[in-house]
């Protein structure tokens, strides 16, 4: 038991869940709710730690699996850890690699021990329990550890989904009683943090009941698991609710793989935390990028000889010294300069948004806030569509 608290509520809103806390790493502290940009590799697609620190990026998460496959945590133990590794001063965040359950590349089985993985380097076998899980990550030595869960796939039935319930249950106390004896010898303020993770797909009863098992096991914090991959907004946010009432109130509580600015808004409404997602710099990658004023489609001809930034009331230093044409063209020719500016700017304004919602918590101003972000994204999400249509359209008459 700690005797100090790892997290503290500092603000909530009235008309919400939405809240202010801080939450205590053995690195330092992070004022919450806050977005991680997703570091597979140690490393975000084609943004370095110093454009991460130039944004003011505070916290990433990286992948156990794909770090164990290479290249190894050995090798990372000897560079003195992740954050020495990548040269990253922020708080380092571990995903156990269930999420590569969901890959057909890299998963191959799991049994009541372990999860049977392929490597995606060399096409080995990799057998990875709870218990080889934590003592990869302790070997890592990222601030805050993710349980192994078992993820079930949005098309399994109800069955197959209680099963995975069922064995992320039994392999989160066996991680956590591992977890807990590797660190006996290692002050509290110094230690490794570890969060449970729920699972339950769409279910609402499957949702309580692996909320009730995770919560009875006890962690540092508590993880939603398995949404945010194609599930309806009402499905996905029926599961954070049915999940976030069995948490305790003074827990941090992290969505996973949540990235769109509305989604994100409104689980913060709903008492998420913490969030992750490769989706801004998948987008970013793909020409669609966040602005004050909703998405923008980079490739629609009309940005062609825009000599304006992606968004004027940005002062990211993208929008200081490039056109929308520029960036653009360089999308287009799958340019490095062209992924790493448009990431750049998506990543910022995944940051400035995370900072403007605190402050509007704080100010009690959240839910008048929100509306305004969803009002903006809804029209420009229609302008979009409407785009779209005359395209189809107007490509038609020309066949």
């Amino acid at each position: 038991m700690r005797i100090s608290p790892l997290f503290e509520i500092k603000h909530k809103d009235k008309n919400s869940k939405a809240r202010v806390g801080i939450l205590y790493t053995k690195k330092g502290s992070i004022e919450t709710p806050f977005f991680m940009p997703v570091a597979t590799k140690a490393s975000v697609k084609h943004i370095s730690s110093k454009d991460l620190e130039s944004i003011g990026v505070n916290a990433i998460i990286s992948n156990t699996f794909v770090l164990h496959a290479k290249p190894g945590e050995k090798l990372i133990k000897k560079m003195n850890g992740l954050g020495n590794f990548m040269n990253f001063k922020g708080i380092n965040v571990t995903d156990s690699g269930g999420f590569q359950m969901y890959s057909d590349r890299c998963y191959i089985g799991s049994t009541e021990e372990e999860v049977i993985f392929r490597n995606p380097f060399t096409g080995e076998k990799m057998c990875i329990s709870p218990e080889r899980d934590m003592q990869i990550q302790l070997d890592l030595d990222s601030d805050i550890a993710m349980c192994l869960d078992s993820m079930p796939l949005l098309h399994h039935t109800k069955d197959e989904i209680a099963e995975a319930v069922r064995k992320t249950s039994l392999w989160a106390e066996r991680c956590r009683i591992y977890h807990n004896n590797a660190q006996k010898r290692i002050p509290l303020k110094k230690r490794q943090l570890l969060f449970g993770i729920m699972q339950g797909g769409i279910y609402e009863d499957l949702r309580e009941k692996s909320a009730r098992e995770i919560v009875k096991i006890g962690f540092d914090g508590y993880a939603m698991g398995g949404l945010a991959l194609g599930e309806s907004k009402e499905e996905e946010y029926r599961a954070i609710i049915a999940q976030k009432k069995i948490v305790p109130e003074d827990s941090p509580v992290y969505l996973m793989g949540a990235g769109h600015p509305v989604e994100v808004l409104e689980a913060i409404s709903l008492g998420v935390d913490m969030f992750d997602s490769r989706f801004p710099t998948q987008n970013a990658r793909r020409g669609t990028l966040f602005t004050s004023q909703g998405r923008i489609k980079i490739f629609n001809n009309k940005y062609e000889r825009d000599s304006k930034p992606i968004d004027p009331e940005c002062d990211c230093f993208v929008c200081k010294n490039y056109t929308r044409a520029y960036i653009r063209y360089q999308l287009a020719q799958e340019e490095g300069v062209g992924f790493r500016l448009s990431s750049y700017h998506n990543i910022y304004y995944m940051t400035r948004l995370m900072e403007q919602t605190r402050a509007a918590i704080k100010n009690k101003t959240f839910l008048k806030f929100k509306k305004r972000v969803a009002r903006i994204y809804e029209k420009s999400d229609q302008d979009s569509k409407n785009n779209f249509k005359k395209f189809n359209i107007s490509r038609k008459k020309k066949l």
